[in-house]
């Protein structure tokens, strides 16, 4: 009898062993792609990653310079509104001058007066030294008379009574020589070791032309710093005083960014390590070079106005974030500028930790900031205040 092979079970194992096989195979690349994607993780990680700390809770800052008027006055004029560029010492606001003028022209006529006192008091040194001299020649002229006459009493040739009026007349003489000496001191008392532009009623009268000079200037209100407009709230015929916002100037070109990391990412974090910066408003197309310039001496909450209390019995731990300051790149910032309170990214490649944890104490004749707007003003009331007394000196023929 013949037994029959049926092909279909003799190809079975055949094909099971190639499927296995297959699938073998699909493993061992999966696995291998798995262990060079994890080595290729690894020394990325190694030599990449962890010199780098990341976050996108960053914010442009800067500052804002409040300008404030000095005096007291009613609004009349208004030179500059929101997004509008100024300079430093560019009027922004007038204010109602006509006190102010009304007081200026006063303290001028002032000035001019005392000037002229003055030189009355340095013309009555002259004139008590003469008196002086003349009342010393008056002594020994009657002291003379009383010494030769003391000769004759003796002889009758003269008489005792006019001996006695001589005497009199010498008496007289020292009086008013020791009157003249005394008002002689009192007059170089006032004018000794000054000049008539240093003599204390000029300097007097010179201070109160420079305040009311400088408050007759402050009735334009300047600006503080070159930057641009921003929160105008004057109005024309408000009536303002010192010490309130009228408006604020942002310098541009002065703004940083705060970065908040957490506190787990601050370990190797020095001050002056380079930055990678991204602004929401420019995308991934600009790319800004910072640098790490210090960093925050406390977290958010413990500076807030309600610090947070965390001795209870429900306390969570939070990771807290530190701000950290980061300086942009001046050429960049021109280029590509920044407004405040624009979201940014940061990288800090924190390989290199040779700089300090906390900033350097700065020289204290470097200001960080600084400005002369007002500088002006002073130095053309002191011009102003010598021209008075160098006219009114020429005018007194001197």
């Amino acid at each position: 009898m013949t037994s029959k092979i049926n092909p279909a079970a003799e190809t079975a194992p055949a094909a099971a062993a190639e499927g296995n096989g297959k699938r073998r195979r699909a493993l061992l690349i999966l696995a291998t792609v798995v262990v060079v994607a994890a080595i290729v993780w690894l020394a990325w990680y190694l030599l990449v990653a962890r010199w780098h700390q990341e976050t996108d809770d960053a914010y442009v800052q800067g500052n804002v310079v409040a300008v404030v008027p000095q005096t007291a006055g009613t609004v009349t004029r208004i030179d500059a509104d929101d997004g509008m560029k100024v300079e430093a010492g560019q009027p922004l606001v007038h204010l109602d001058a006509n006190d102010a003028q009304v007081a200026y022209d006063q303290a001028v006529a002032n000035l001019a007066n005392t000037v002229r006192q003055v030189r009355g008091l340095y013309s009555s040194v002259d004139a008590g030294q003469a008196d002086l001299r003349a009342r010393q020649v008056a002594v020994q002229q009657a002291r003379e008379d009383v010494k030769r006459r003391e000769g004759l009493v003796a002889s009758g040739a003269v008489s005792r009574e006019e001996l006695a009026h001589a005497r009199d007349l010498l008496a007289s003489a020292e009086a008013a020589l020791s009157q003249a000496g005394g008002n002689l001191s009192r007059s170089r008392a006032l004018v000794d070791a000054t000049t008539v532009a240093k003599q204390p009623q000029v300097e007097a009268a010179a201070s109160q032309l420079r305040q009311a000079y400088l408050n007759l200037q402050r009735s334009a209100i300047v600006a503080p710093v070159g930057g641009y407009v921003a929160k105008r709230q004057v109005q024309l015929g408000q009536r303002v005083q010192p010490g309130a916002t009228l408006m604020t100037i942002v310098p541009l070109d002065q703004v940083w960014v705060d970065a908040n990391f957490k506190e787990t990412q601050l370990g190797k974090m020095r001050i002056g390590q380079p930055v990678k910066l991204h602004s929401d408003l420019y995308g991934g197309d600009v790319e800004f070079d910072g640098k790490v310039a210090a960093l925050g001496m406390g977290t958010g909450s413990a500076f807030s106005l309600l610090p947070a209390q965390n001795a209870s019995g429900n306390w969570i731990k939070i990771v807290q974030r530190v701000p950290v300051r980061i300086e942009i790149d001046p050429k960049q910032l021109a280029e590509h500028p920044l407004r405040l309170g624009l979201s940014m990214s940061a990288d800090v490649t924190i390989r290199d930790q040779n700089g300090p944890v906390l900033a350097p104490a700065r020289r204290a004749d470097k200001p960080l900031f600084a400005t002369a707007a007002y500088e002006k003003q002073l130095a053309d009331a002191n011009e102003l205040i010598s021209g008075i007394i160098e006219g009114n000196l020429a005018k007194a023929g001197k």
